[in-house]
């Protein structure tokens, strides 16, 4: 398997953390991967998967559509999965109980939507661990805009 903006081995031998972004909205979670993989600077990035919506295009979040991008962007090393509000909460800490339908390996990151994906990209693509992945993403609420 070779690397790329579709994640795997990197140059190392190791695998990379996944990303999962869930938006209520298809065009912000998509729209969100792409800011992401814009300021990561390109190259060899993991993989980062937009959930956004409902199957028929709708507004809202979808455990379907949650488990195939968590499916796609898992490389053995977790799946990061990033939140906008709400139900999307509520969605993924039920498949997370349910404990079946998501990658193993896979956790709710509690950071900000646009910063976080931005940090554990960044970080994800370095071949750093889940645990480091989460971490940057958390340390987003830091970030300071005055």
């Amino acid at each position: 398997m070779s690397g790329g903006s579709r994640g795997g081995p990197v140059r190392d031998g190791s695998v990379r953390v996944g990303i999962v972004l869930v938006s209520h909205s298809a065009a912000v979670a998509t729209a969100v991967a792409e800011l992401a993989r814009g300021l990561s600077g390109g190259g060899d990035l993991a993989p980062i998967v937009p959930a956004g919506g409902t199957p028929d295009g709708g507004l809202g979040t979808s455990s379907g559509l949650i488990c195939e991008a968590a499916k796609a962007a898992d490389r053995g090393s977790g799946v990061a999965i990033m939140v906008d509000l709400g139900s999307a909460v509520l969605t993924v800490k039920t498949l997370l109980a349910e404990g079946d339908e998501l990658p193993e390996g896979s956790r709710l990151v509690d950071a900000p939507f646009v910063e976080g994906a931005v940090a554990a990209l960044v970080t994800a693509s370095a071949g750093a661990d889940l645990d480091a992945v989460v971490a940057a993403a958390s340390e987003a609420y830091a970030y300071r805009k005055e």
